[in-house]
């Protein structure tokens, strides 16, 4: 069980569908998290056959190499080195070593006392020295390699925060700064990662940009996605990838949000020389330093979502994927829930009537931070719900759950949250105003005061959120 809270949620003074519906929207929600196991993930996309190591589709002698590095970071890379590690041990005569950046308390770092991978300690979401001192000794690694040697890079999200390594011209502590910013901007994810490319000698390609300048070595990019639409430019804001933006992009963004004169000169300047130096630019599609990079997505939430819908039409339920591209501002999302519920429901109002029903939705919500207090994207996002029903009626038994498949969300130690029909009324009986926790953005504390935060811990996963609808009559 990954959820620690189970009992918490699950009582009697629920009524038998409500208490059903918490208990499948529970259980899905765990199959979801071990369906996107970086673990699981790994040993589906790769196969030792024949004394090779497959990937996907594409087969790769590991014993021609001299050398094997492994390097990258992110909120799954523990896991991902761990098990790529297996794969190495099988071959007897394979030297190699690594050092991968981290999320502190990310769950299993005992087993690597052992490892020839190293962990570095790093900070997310905003970088520190230590993962800057990482993503140094990974570009050492880079630039010491040979042409017969081979780098296996582990990608997932928190890369961009997890692996700094700013320009010459931009220091650390400008870098931080940025960060802070964008991240309590309105700013969406894809823009704060145009503008962190362009910031970075590591990521938008650089890292590619790098090997190819010090030896030209073999690169095996393993990547699992936490972005809408899978773009691998923005997954860790794409280290071996080609970069579709440019340094006016990221301008433009910065000027968008009216930001541009509110981050520190240095950044300010080096954008604007950019923009003037086409040299200067992350490289594009088609650069020859992508020759021998080979870049491989190994999971996704879709694993998440083909889980629970399977587990969900073994329990009857009729299921509908009403979105991948579940993107914009968390309060908005949460007004517009109600409507796509009735919707929902209308749609089968003179049809055969469903005893039971799910919504499906996945994506990343972006929250606008103007208060000082707890909670995460998914939490905002189901007060948000609340407060706009409030007032309104509802005849049917629902439960919603939106998660942070990571397991920690925002400032809080929640992965999301739970909203049902129980949680409306007892929001009634006990007269608490939600606009009051969203205008503070307090939502953590409004669900740990009615019981139904969601904790689970870090889990290791890194891919899109999910929300979770499910009715019955």
């Amino acid at each position: 069980m990954y959820l620690k809270n189970t009992s918490q949620l699950l009582f009697d003074d629920l009524d038998k569908n409500q208490l059903s519906l918490r208990e499948t929207g529970l259980q899905a929600i765990e199959k979801s998290i071990n369906a996107v196991k970086p673990k699981n993930m790994m040993e589906k996309s790769l196969k030792i056959q024949n004394g090779k190591l497959l990937i996907q589709n594409d087969e790769f002698d590991l014993l021609k190499f001299k050398k094997i590095y492994i390097i990258g970071g992110g909120k799954a890379a523990a896991e991902m080195a761990l098990s790529l590690e297996r794969y190495l041990k099988s071959f007897i005569d394979i030297d190699y070593e690594g050092i991968i950046n981290i999320p502190k308390n990310t769950e299993n770092q005992e087993l690597f006392i052992e490892s020839k991978i190293s962990i570095n300690i790093a900070s997310h979401p905003i970088p520190n020295e230590s993962g800057f001192k990482g993503t140094k000794s990974m570009m050492e690694i880079v630039e010491n390699s040979t042409d017969n040697d081979l780098i296996f890079c582990l990608i997932s999200g928190g890369g961009s925060a997890l692996l700094p390594l700013p320009r010459q011209s931009i220091n650390l502590e400008d870098l931080q700064k940025i960060n802070s910013l964008l991240l309590s901007s309105a700013v969406s994810i894809h823009e704060i990662n145009t503008i962190r490319k362009h910031l970075s000698d590591f990521k938008g390609g650089n890292l590619a940009k790098k090997l190819y300048k010090s030896s030209g070595a073999t690169l095996i990019s393993l990547i699992i996605s936490d972005v809408v639409g899978d773009n691998l430019d923005a997954i860790a804001s794409g280290p071996t990838v080609p970069d579709n933006t440019t340094f006016k992009d990221a301008l433009e963004f910065l000027k968008k949000y009216d930001l541009l004169n509110k981050i520190p000169n240095s950044i300010k300047e080096y954008l604007e020389k950019g923009l003037s130096n086409h040299r200067l630019e992350n490289p594009k599609p088609y650069d020859p330093c992508f020759t021998n990079v080979h870049n491989y997505l190994i999971g996704s939430v879709t694993s998440a979502v083909e889980e629970i819908k399977f587990f969900l039409k073994s329990k009857g339920y009729t299921v509908i994927y009403f979105s991948n591209n579940v993107i914009g501002e968390v309060r908005e999302f949460g007004k517009s829930l109600y409507a796509l519920m009735l919707q929902h429901l209308e749609n089968y109002s003179n049809q055969e009537k469903l005893e039971k029903s799910a919504l499906i939705g996945t994506g990343e919500l972006t929250v606008s931070i103007k208060g000082n207090g707890i909670g995460g994207r998914n939490q905002e996002m189901l007060l948000s719900f609340l407060n706009n029903i409030k007032t309104k009626k509802l005849n049917y038994n629902f439960v919603i759950i939106g998660v942070n498949l990571d397991g920690i969300e925002g400032n809080s130690k929640a992965m999301g949250a739970l909203v049902d029909n129980y949680v409306l009324e007892q929001m009634i009986i006990k007269n608490i105003d939600p606009e009051v926790f969203l205008e503070n953005n307090d939502s953590n504390s409004f669900f740990k005061e009615l019981g139904t935060e969601l904790i689970t811990g870090p889990t290791g996963c890194n891919v899109n959120d999910i929300i979770l609808i499910l009715f019955s009559n």
